[in-house]
């Protein structure tokens, strides 16, 4: 009785147990077929065990997944095993799809063998694990995109541990990093070894963040930049026991910043060496910087120029337009070219300019600063100044000659012609004085003639136009010594024909001596000479005047000089004067001519 009574302590303790366990439990025969199933199996499920007696193993099962557990489960009847554990998924009676970890095992009991089979509810872990594998994925997608990779090092035991983008961006195939420090180290440049072997120790000594930047060399050859930063942990008695970090690619950063590195440098050697003068002006029209052809111009250093404005290097009455000029450029935000200004140097000096400028703006659109270019135009305003000045002379010795020519048509020829008329009124008497005065008005009437002949001759050379050079020079010589009582010899020495522009330049300059020297020298004679040298044709003009002081006449109100010097450039020739007072004048004019075979057309 007593036995019994144990017995069935014994059952009812099983059933109690059985009952209250939170994990899902079902007996099974070998057919699969549930025999007895607790309440949280039944909750686990969602079935009554009513239902679940009605059941096989594997209708929860889903159906990719049944063929699978019905062959472990006929292992399990056969005997081949007698327990196997796995995590598997479950429909409930909802439909719902659940995660259990099945826990099964084979009793081998009297009379017959049975399953047992312990289910614990995983759905929650799952679902944990799967937002994990998704945040890790959405990390390691980040990291591939963003070029970034995870390192962490074993301090005492020295493994190494890479993220498979850590590979990717040292250039190395998944899974092909040797996990060793020297193995990192053999993928630096040699250049950079060193200072990251410094790092690496400063970084255990001090136990600080730490960040650097090195090359790497690919197995392919191609160089790539690493910016590094990484961390050392160590234990409570403040030894390092693991580093741990990320290194970035920074290759697409480092060309960027060598390609801008080298526009600015660029930008600073033009800048620096530009043969015009360049400056960059503040918004408020002080100078930040100038090259060194702008200082030169203004005769300042570059440190004295910063300490100057626009404004005080410009000359007071130019100051406002072109003020009005900058900010016009600041408010359209457009640039404007070439503003004439004159400029003060530092001796005092004005210097004449010619400016353009360009509004510079920053990343966020707003005005920094103008860049501009100067240009040095004294020389030119006074080259034009001079030509204004010749203009002014031409055109008061083109009024000068008229003047003349007309004074001796009116004072001279006019009158010679009137007195003429008025003795072929008178002619009356005596034939035989009748005849001497009609000789005596031939002769007059001849001279008349010849000085107008002579007149025309200086306006226009019928000799140099037809006969040429060498024809023309003679005549004029001869003319022009028998008009005033000068002895003029002339001497040629040409072979070759003078192209025509060049004989008209040669004939006004000796017009323009033999003037010269009748007028102001008291010349009595005169030598000239017209010679062929090496494709150059020489005219030479020698007297024995009294002489002149340069600098003087050219300071003096003529035109004759300048216009000589003039003539004889725009022949691309050079005319040299050489005077003295009192020892006479030679004037030298060279003007070159083109050969045969550089101009074909010239030789016919």
């Amino acid at each position: 009785m007593v036995e019994a009574s144990t017995a069935h302590t014994d059952v009812q303790l099983f059933r109690d147990v059985f009952n209250a366990s939170p994990i899902a439990i079902a007996v099974e025969n070998l057919d699969g077929q549930p025999l007895f199933v607790n309440p949280a199996f039944c909750e686990f499920l969602g079935f009554s065990e009513e239902e679940l007696h009605t059941k096989h193993c594997v209708d929860f099962s889903p159906p990719e997944d049944a063929k699978a557990d019905w062959i472990l489960f006929q292992q399990l009847r056969s005997g081949k095993i007698d327990h196997y554990q796995l995590e598997k998924r479950y429909f409930r009676r909802d439909g719902s799809l659940i995660w259990g970890s099945l826990n099964i095992s084979r009793l081998n009991s009297h009379p017959s063998p049975l399953v047992i089979a312990m289910v614990q509810d995983i759905t929650a872990k799952k679902a944990a694990e799967e937002a994990l594998r998704g945040s890790e994925e959405h990390l390691r997608l980040a990291q591939q995109a963003a070029r970034i990779g995870t390192f962490e090092r074993n301090v005492r035991m020295g493994p190494l541990s890479w993220s498979p983008e850590m590979e990717s961006i040292y250039g190395l195939a998944p899974g092909s990093f040797g996990g060793t420090k020297a193995a990192f180290e053999n993928l630096i440049h040699p250049d950079d070894l060193v200072r990251v072997k410094e790092l690496n120790e400063s970084a255990l000594k001090t136990g600080r963040p730490t960040t650097g930047e090195w090359r790497v060399v690919w197995p392919d050859g191609s160089v790539h930049w690493i910016s590094g930063r990484w961390q050392v942990f160590a234990n409570e008695f403040g030894e390092p026991m693991r580093v741990a970090g990320v290194n970035m690619d920074v290759t697409e950063r480092k060309q960027a910043e060598d390609a801008l590195r080298e526009s600015e440098e660029k930008f600073r050697s033009v800048f620096r060496d530009a043969g015009v003068g360049m400056v960059i002006v503040s918004l408020e029209g002080r100078y930040l910087a100038a090259n060194n052809t702008f200082c030169d111009l203004l005769g300042y250093t570059e440190e004295e120029i910063r300490e100057k404005t626009v404004e005080s290097i410009t000359l007071p009455q130019d100051w406002p337009a072109f003020s009005k000029r900058l900010q016009e450029t600041l408010t359209n935000g457009n640039s404007f070219q070439w503003f004439e200004k004159r400029c003060l140097h530092k001796s005092g000096q004005i210097v004449h300019t010619q400016s353009s400028a360009s509004l510079i703006r920053g990343s966020d659109g707003a005005p920094r600063y103008f860049v501009g270019e100067v240009l040095d135009i004294t020389k030119r305003k006074q080259a034009e100044d001079a030509l204004a000045g010749m203009t002014r002379k031409l055109i008061e010795a083109q009024e000068q000659e008229r003047a003349r020519i007309g004074r001796e048509l009116h004072d001279d020829i006019n009158q010679r012609l009137a007195m003429v008329a008025v003795q072929l009124e008178s002619l009356e008497g005596d034939p035989s004085e009748v005849q001497r005065r009609v000789q005596q008005l031939r002769k007059e009437v001849t001279e008349i003639s010849d000085d107008v002949q002579a007149l025309s001759h200086e306006l226009h050379s019928s000799k140099l136009e037809y006969l040429g050079a060498v024809a023309g020079i003679r005549g004029l010589c001869k003319e022009f010594g028998d008009r005033h009582g000068m002895k003029v010899n002339f001497k040629p020495d040409v072979a070759s024909p003078i192209p025509t522009d060049i004989a008209v330049t040669l004939f006004r300059v000796l017009q323009e001596a033999l003037h010269n020297a009748a007028k102001h020298s008291g010349a009595k004679q005169v030598g000239v000479q017209l010679e062929e040298h090496s494709n150059e044709i020489h005219l030479t003009i020698s007297d024995d005047g009294k002489g002149f002081e340069m600098d003087t006449a050219k300071q003096g109100r003529g035109l004759g000089l300048a216009s000589m010097e003039e003539r004889v450039r725009l022949v691309k020739g050079t005319l040299a004067i050489d005077s003295k007072l009192m020892a006479g004048t030679s004037i030298r004019a060279r003007v070159p001519v083109a050969s045969e075979q550089e101009s074909p057309a010239m030789a016919g």
